[in-house]
């Protein structure tokens, strides 16, 4: 992680992967708790998801992520704000394959709307 002073803050850590805004679906569980939600952002060393259902676990917690394109993820809460929540991928699991594979084959980069067609 790197170093940045923001407003007088020192060492707060920044990102080392480029988020990239994601239109999937998932399910995040801990311990016997499930929550659909739906992908906010996603990088090579995390997810956020925007959750349907407040989901009760504490920063550091363990959990694990379903998505029908990705596949399986397992990380740790990072942070958990207003019904979303910020996850960080196990070094351990095949996270980053996962999610590489997914932008290199699946992924289609959101295009902003401007109007309907046919106006």
């Amino acid at each position: 992680m790197g170093e940045v002073v923001i407003k007088g803050r020192i060492n707060m850590e920044t990102r080392k992967s480029t988020r990239k805004a994601a239109r999937i679906v998932g399910k995040i569980r801990y311990g016997l708790q499930e929550v659909e939600g739906r992908v906010v952002n996603l990088s090579a060393d995390g997810i956020a998801l925007d959750l349907q259902t407040p989901l009760h676990a504490a920063t550091g917690s363990q959990v694990k992520i379903q998505c029908d394109e990705i596949g399986y993820l397992e990380g740790m809460v990072r942070w958990c704000n207003r019904g979303r929540i910020g996850v960080r991928f196990s070094p351990t699991s095949n996270a980053r394959a996962q999610v590489t594979s997914y932008f290199r084959f699946v992924h289609k980069d959101a295009l902003p709307s401007f109007g309907r067609r046919g106006t």
